[in-house]
This record gives structure tokens, C-alpha cells and sequence, in this order.
């Protein structure tokens, strides 16, 4: 230890002058510290105020996306039954909403009625109070067509409105104005409830433009709070690539929906490399959350170790919210929240 800098001849005399004890004086006494109060104020001048943050959070978990193969993650589910069964055991764990995509005989993403039906339709009449939500994303011939019947099935309770055009990884995603205008006005028109996707911050201006500016889509101040859904960290979305990148990240994103709407609902996804750690941070901000095989492979920012398996996902998040003081919301509560009816 160098101490070499050190006056230590000061330190001795000052030590001598004025002894070793601390200066306190009690001027509360006989509180030390009130934790809520100050002992010179009225009792109703609070110090030390409770923070605005809901009891109830929503998981949204989302069992397979349209991204990644069983080559970055082995326990990915793919076939209908695969998805199928790994809905229905998130489900039995207590997941209350349920984001569903299917894949064809490839393994691809597709808009398909028939195996959106197939998976859940047989779940909503085993569990008629789950929420499902899902993503209609016209890519092929004959896909708005199939999304014009999808929104008639009555599958549905919320679906992703993606105001994005973007790469991501090694795709262009693109979504036309046109396109995401005509889809918002439909979904809503049908009852569901549009969640706006976005990516990057300039996704955020997009759906400010197209959607809440033209008054298609109402904000907490003309009507029900707006819904968002904050996918970032996704090769060529807003990047995450160390923690304090993740928070600086999140919270721009964050008051950019909130200079929009101040009383909007914005889920944030487990995505990329963040994964459960951008969602710690998204519940520490009273956001909620979504979780599962869809928005990222890894368990951990700093490891490798593969999610193995949605249902234990769930509830992984379910004990983080409880640790946190955040009771996990029930279909109705969700609902509510966004402006559905209740069942």
C-alpha cells in the first residue's frame, strides 16, 4: 500500500485538535431517520414517495417467431404439435397469453390459416380464457387474403402492426405505408387490438406519422391507452451490445412511445443478445414484458446456454417479476389494459 502522498504530520495534528469522533447532530429526534417523513414539515409532506409502478405485469409468451431454426436452437419448436404442445405447457404453467406462429413443411414461417387453426383453435376451446396473439405479416401471393380470414376467425385477440423497414439479419423486413395503414384500420375494425411493433426509434416515427398523427389509431389522450412492442437488439434493430449500451438503448426508445403517448402500454421483448436482461430492466420500468423461444436463443446475455424450453421460461420470469413485486397479470387484467372486454 503507497503512502507515500499522504501528509501523515497533518493527519496527526488534526487528528489531536479535533479528535476521532464524528460530527452528529439529532435534529429529529427521537427518529434517527424517518424513512417517510422530515421532522421540520406537516405529516403529509412525504420524502420518500411509493414509485408508479403497476402491481400487475403481462407475460406474453412467445413459444416460436418466424427467425430462427433448430441450427441456433435445437429445442425450438417447429411442426404444428411441436408448437402445439409447447403452447399448451406454457399454458398449464400459467401463462395467460400466448404469441403463436406457424411454420410450414419446410420449416419456414407462413401465413396459414388452416395450421393457425390447427394449433389455436384446439387450445382456446381447452383454455377459452387465454389470450392469443399473433403476427399476420403479408410476404406471398394470396397472404392478405389469408390475413383478411384470420382476422374473421375470431383466433385472435391482438396482433403486431410492424411500422418497420429494416434488416434483419440477413432479410429485408419491409412493411409499405399503404400496407401498414389499411392492415391497422382492419384489425381494429374486427375488434383486435393493434400492437405497434417497432425495431428501431425510426419505426417510432413511422407509427407516429402514419398511425397516431392521422388519428387512426387513438393514444391515452383520445381514448385507450396505445399498445406497443418494443422489439430491439435483433440483428439490425437498435443494438444492445454491451449493458450500458442495453439501458441507454431501452430508455431512448422508451420516452420516444412515452413523448407520444404518456399512457402507453409498451411491452418489451427478451430479444438478442439482452434477452433476460433487457426484460429485468423493462420490469424494473414498470413495462411489461415477452418472453420465450420467438425473440432471442440465449438464456443470458454473457453465456451461451439455450432456452430449453418455453413453460420453464414462463415461470423463470414469473419468479423474477415476484422478487420484484410484480404480480403476473390474468387474461382479464389484460384486457382491461388494453381495452378489450372482459370474459
Amino acid at each position: 500500500m503507497q503512502t507515500n502522498k499522504i501528509r501523515w504530520d497533518v493527519i496527526e495534528q488534526l487528528s489531536k485538535e479535533h479528535g476521532m469522533l464524528s460530527k452528529t447532530f439529532f435534529y429529529g429526534l427521537p427518529e434517527v431517520t424517518d424513512p417517510v417523513h422530515t421532522a421540520v414539515a406537516t405529516d403529509d409532506v412525504i420524502v420518500q414517495p411509493k414509485w408508479d409502478i403497476s402491481d400487475k405485469v403481462v407475460i406474453s409468451t412467445a413459444v416460436v417467431g418466424s427467425f430462427y431454426s433448430k441450427n441456433g436452437n435445437p429445442n425450438q419448436p417447429i411442426t404444428p404439435d411441436e408448437i402445439y404442445n409447447s403452447a399448451r405447457e406454457a399454458i398449464l404453467a400459467g401463462a395467460p397469453i400466448i404469441h403463436i406462429h406457424v411454420r410450414n413443411e419446410d420449416g419456414y414461417n407462413r401465413l396459414d390459416p388452416k395450421l393457425f387453426n390447427q394449433v389455436i383453435g384446439s387450445l382456446k376451446k381447452e383454455f377459452p380464457d387465454v389470450m392469443f396473439d399473433c403476427c399476420l405479416v403479408p410476404r406471398y401471393e394470396g397472404d392478405w387474403e389469408r390475413m383478411l380470414e384470420m382476422l374473421d376467425s375470431k383466433l385472435i385477440d391482438v396482433t403486431p402492426i410492424n411500422t418497420t423497414a429494416t434488416y434483419c439479419g440477413d432479410m429485408l423486413l419491409t412493411k409499405a405505408p399503404h400496407i401498414i395503414i389499411q392492415k391497422a384500420r382492419l384489425v381494429q375494425e374486427h375488434g383486435i387490438i393493434p400492437q405497434i411493433a417497432v425495431y428501431s426509434d425510426g419505426d417510432i416515427d413511422n407509427a407516429d406519422r402514419w398511425l397516431f398523427k392521422t388519428g387512426l389509431v387513438e393514444t391515452g389522450a383520445t381514448g385507450q391507452p396505445s399498445h406497443w412492442l418494443i422489439l430491439a437488439d435483433l440483428p439490425g434493430g437498435s443494438p444492445m451490445p454491451t449493458k450500458s449500451g442495453m439501458v441507454e438503448t431501452f430508455m431512448h426508445l422508451h420516452n420516444r412511445i412515452k413523448e407520444i403517448d404518456k399512457d402507453a402500454v409498451i411491452m418489451v421483448c427478451a430479444s438478442g443478445r439482452a434477452s433476460s436482461y433487457l426484460a429485468t430492466l423493462a420490469v424494473l420500468m414498470g413495462c411489461h414484458i415477452r418472453v420465450g423461444m420467438e425473440d432471442t436463443v440465449w438464456k443470458w446475455p454473457h453465456k451461451d446456454d439455450k432456452i430449453e424450453n418455453n413453460a420453464k421460461t414462463f415461470l423463470d420470469y414469473k419468479q423474477l417479476c415476484a422478487l420484484l413485486g410484480r404480480e403476473v397479470a390474468s387474461p382479464n387484467d389484460y384486457r382491461k389494459l388494453i381495452g378489450l372486454p372482459l370474459k
